[in-house]
């Protein structure tokens, strides 16, 4: 096993393909442990070079809605009155506190998804 930090471009080439080499290492081999501290390092640097930002507020309650299969009078039963629900999806009115804590205790969208500005 040759691990080393990876650092440069080439580097994470290098260990992407490694990684496709060794895919398939049975369980507690030598390869298996190579295997998750290559997935590791391969993480951290995508994370550092290729960081995803937060979704759009809108956007975040809308598919967590649509993977719940709520409707949007779900949504006023979250928030309060159907016309609210509707100017909220149509970003016609903004968030308030109260609504941010009920959609992230109720629908589990993270605080810091639904606190941006949009």
């Amino acid at each position: 096993m040759n691990i080393k930090l990876i650092k440069t471009e080439n580097d994470y080439n290098q260990a992407l393909i490694r990684l496709e080499v060794i895919f398939d290492a049975k369980k507690g081999t030598e390869e298996d442990d190579e295997l998750e501290l290559l997935g590791l390092l391969i993480d951290q640097y995508e994370n550092e070079n290729f960081p995803i930002g937060l979704p759009d507020p809108i956007e975040a309650i809308k598919f967590r809605m649509d993977q719940m299969g709520y409707t949007q009078n779900d949504l006023a039963k979250i928030i309060g009155f159907k016309s609210r629900a509707s100017e909220i999806l149509n970003r016609k009115r903004k968030l308030s506190l109260e609504m941010i804590r009920q959609l992230h205790t109720t629908l589990k969208i993270p605080t810091d998804v639904l606190i941006q500005v949009y």
